[in-house]
Protein backbone atom coordinates (compact mmCIF):
# COMPACT_ATOMS: atom_id res chain seq x y z
CA UNK A 1 0.00 0.00 0.00
CA UNK A 2 1.68 3.40 -0.97
CA UNK A 3 1.21 6.49 1.42
CA UNK A 4 1.09 9.63 -0.89
CA UNK A 5 2.27 10.47 -4.02
CA UNK A 6 6.11 8.58 -4.98
CA UNK A 7 8.11 11.36 -6.35
CA UNK A 8 9.30 11.11 -9.99
CA UNK A 9 6.54 7.62 -10.10
CA UNK A 10 4.12 7.69 -12.46
CA UNK A 11 0.80 6.63 -11.37
CA UNK A 12 0.54 3.87 -14.31
CA UNK A 13 4.00 2.37 -13.08
CA UNK A 14 2.45 2.26 -9.57
CA UNK A 15 -0.38 0.88 -10.67
CA UNK A 16 1.26 -2.07 -13.20
CA UNK A 17 4.06 -2.51 -9.97
CA UNK A 18 0.74 -2.93 -7.35
CA UNK A 19 -0.59 -5.15 -9.94
CA UNK A 20 2.17 -8.08 -9.59
CA UNK A 21 1.66 -8.11 -5.97
CA UNK A 22 -1.94 -7.77 -5.97
CA UNK A 23 -1.78 -10.89 -8.47
CA UNK A 24 0.75 -12.76 -6.41
CA UNK A 25 -1.06 -12.39 -3.11
CA UNK A 26 -4.39 -13.36 -5.11
CA UNK A 27 -6.63 -9.98 -3.62
CA UNK A 28 -9.37 -10.19 -6.57
CA UNK A 29 -10.58 -6.70 -5.54
CA UNK A 30 -7.61 -4.67 -5.73
CA UNK A 31 -6.38 -6.34 -8.95
CA UNK A 32 -9.62 -5.86 -10.62
CA UNK A 33 -9.26 -1.98 -9.20
CA UNK A 34 -6.30 -1.58 -10.65
CA UNK A 35 -6.99 -3.08 -14.11
CA UNK A 36 -9.85 -0.95 -14.32
CA UNK A 37 -7.79 2.05 -13.72
CA UNK A 38 -5.12 1.02 -15.95
CA UNK A 39 -7.67 0.37 -18.62
CA UNK A 40 -8.60 4.28 -18.00
CA UNK A 41 -5.18 5.78 -18.07
CA UNK A 42 -4.74 4.11 -21.33
CA UNK A 43 -8.21 5.64 -22.80
CA UNK A 44 -7.36 8.52 -21.95
CA UNK A 45 -3.58 8.67 -23.69
CA UNK A 46 -5.30 7.11 -26.58
CA UNK A 47 -7.51 9.88 -27.12
CA UNK A 48 -4.91 12.46 -26.58
CA UNK A 49 -2.88 10.37 -28.36
CA UNK A 50 0.30 10.89 -26.81
CA UNK A 51 1.77 10.08 -23.16
CA UNK A 52 -0.19 11.33 -19.86
CA UNK A 53 1.61 13.96 -17.99
CA UNK A 54 1.70 13.30 -14.21
CA UNK A 55 -1.44 15.98 -13.74
CA UNK A 56 -2.94 14.39 -16.78
CA UNK A 57 -2.86 10.83 -14.64
CA UNK A 58 -4.03 12.46 -11.50
CA UNK A 59 -7.11 13.93 -13.27
CA UNK A 60 -8.13 10.45 -14.83
CA UNK A 61 -8.12 9.09 -11.26
CA UNK A 62 -9.60 11.84 -9.67
CA UNK A 63 -12.34 11.14 -11.80
CA UNK A 64 -12.37 7.50 -11.37
CA UNK A 65 -12.69 8.10 -7.40
CA UNK A 66 -15.55 10.71 -8.22
CA UNK A 67 -17.42 8.09 -10.18
CA UNK A 68 -17.35 5.57 -6.97
CA UNK A 69 -18.02 8.43 -4.85
CA UNK A 70 -21.75 8.91 -6.88
CA UNK A 71 -22.15 5.25 -6.62
CA UNK A 72 -21.75 5.03 -3.47
CA UNK A 73 -24.19 7.76 -3.14
CA UNK A 74 -27.08 6.07 -5.20
CA UNK A 75 -26.61 2.79 -3.69
CA UNK A 76 -26.85 4.06 -0.70
CA UNK A 77 -30.49 5.73 -1.32
CA UNK A 78 -31.07 2.66 -2.67
CA UNK A 79 -30.55 0.98 0.54
CA UNK A 80 -27.79 -1.03 -1.34
CA UNK A 81 -25.06 -0.63 1.32
CA UNK A 82 -23.26 -4.23 0.56
CA UNK A 83 -22.85 -2.83 -2.72
CA UNK A 84 -22.00 0.87 -1.58
CA UNK A 85 -19.29 -1.03 0.80
CA UNK A 86 -17.57 -2.58 -2.29
CA UNK A 87 -17.41 0.87 -3.95
CA UNK A 88 -15.86 2.28 -0.70
CA UNK A 89 -13.40 -0.30 -0.69
CA UNK A 90 -12.49 0.59 -4.36
CA UNK A 91 -12.77 4.18 -3.97
CA UNK A 92 -9.57 3.27 -0.97
CA UNK A 93 -7.59 1.71 -3.39
CA UNK A 94 -8.40 4.66 -5.80
CA UNK A 95 -7.38 7.31 -3.22
CA UNK A 96 -4.22 5.85 -2.18
CA UNK A 97 -2.68 7.02 -5.66
CA UNK A 98 -3.73 10.34 -5.35
CA UNK A 99 -2.02 13.14 -3.65
CA UNK A 100 -2.93 13.65 0.08
CA UNK A 101 -6.55 14.87 0.33
CA UNK A 102 -6.57 18.84 1.73
CA UNK A 103 -8.38 19.26 4.91
CA UNK A 104 -11.43 21.60 5.31
CA UNK A 105 -9.42 24.29 6.80
CA UNK A 106 -6.73 23.67 4.14
CA UNK A 107 -9.41 24.34 1.87
CA UNK A 108 -11.33 27.36 3.12
CA UNK A 109 -7.49 29.04 3.41
CA UNK A 110 -7.68 28.20 -0.47
CA UNK A 111 -10.91 29.31 -1.12
CA UNK A 112 -10.53 32.51 0.89
CA UNK A 113 -7.57 33.66 -0.92
CA UNK A 114 -9.19 32.47 -4.56
CA UNK A 115 -12.52 34.64 -3.36
CA UNK A 116 -9.93 37.92 -2.91
CA UNK A 117 -7.67 37.11 -6.16
CA UNK A 118 -10.85 36.74 -8.09
CA UNK A 119 -12.57 39.83 -6.46
CA UNK A 120 -15.99 37.80 -5.70
CA UNK A 121 -18.46 39.08 -3.28
CA UNK A 122 -21.59 37.55 -3.80
CA UNK A 123 -23.15 33.54 -4.00
CA UNK A 124 -23.44 34.59 -8.10
CA UNK A 125 -19.78 34.96 -8.39
CA UNK A 126 -19.82 30.81 -7.34
CA UNK A 127 -18.29 30.16 -10.97
CA UNK A 128 -15.66 32.69 -11.40
CA UNK A 129 -14.02 31.64 -8.04
CA UNK A 130 -15.15 27.40 -9.05
CA UNK A 131 -13.12 28.11 -12.46
CA UNK A 132 -10.09 29.64 -10.57
CA UNK A 133 -9.87 27.40 -7.40
CA UNK A 134 -10.30 23.98 -9.12
CA UNK A 135 -6.79 23.90 -11.03
CA UNK A 136 -5.11 24.82 -8.12
CA UNK A 137 -6.84 21.59 -6.06
CA UNK A 138 -6.38 19.28 -8.91
CA UNK A 139 -6.68 15.86 -7.08
CA UNK A 140 -6.98 16.77 -3.60
CA UNK A 141 -10.43 17.69 -3.22
CA UNK A 142 -13.53 16.59 -4.13
CA UNK A 143 -14.86 19.41 -6.28
CA UNK A 144 -18.75 18.76 -4.81
CA UNK A 145 -16.99 19.68 -1.23
CA UNK A 146 -15.27 22.69 -2.72
CA UNK A 147 -18.70 23.85 -3.88
CA UNK A 148 -20.61 23.52 -1.24
CA UNK A 149 -17.90 25.58 0.78
CA UNK A 150 -17.59 28.30 -1.89
CA UNK A 151 -21.20 28.75 -2.00
CA UNK A 152 -21.19 28.87 1.79
CA UNK A 153 -18.09 31.58 2.01
CA UNK A 154 -19.95 33.23 -0.56
CA UNK A 155 -23.13 33.50 1.11
CA UNK A 156 -21.72 34.33 4.32
CA UNK A 157 -19.60 37.24 2.57
CA UNK A 158 -23.24 38.50 0.57
CA UNK A 159 -24.44 38.78 3.91
CA UNK A 160 -22.05 40.45 5.65
CA UNK A 161 -22.81 44.08 3.54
Amino acid sequence: MHFGMVIGMSIAVRLRDDLKIAMKSKDELKKSVIRLALAGLKNAELEKGAPLSESEEVDVMARQAKMRRESIEEYEKAGRFDAADVERKEMEIIMSYLPRQLSEDELRQIISETIAQTGAEEPRDIGKVMGAVMPKLRGRADGKLVNSMVREMLDAQGGEE
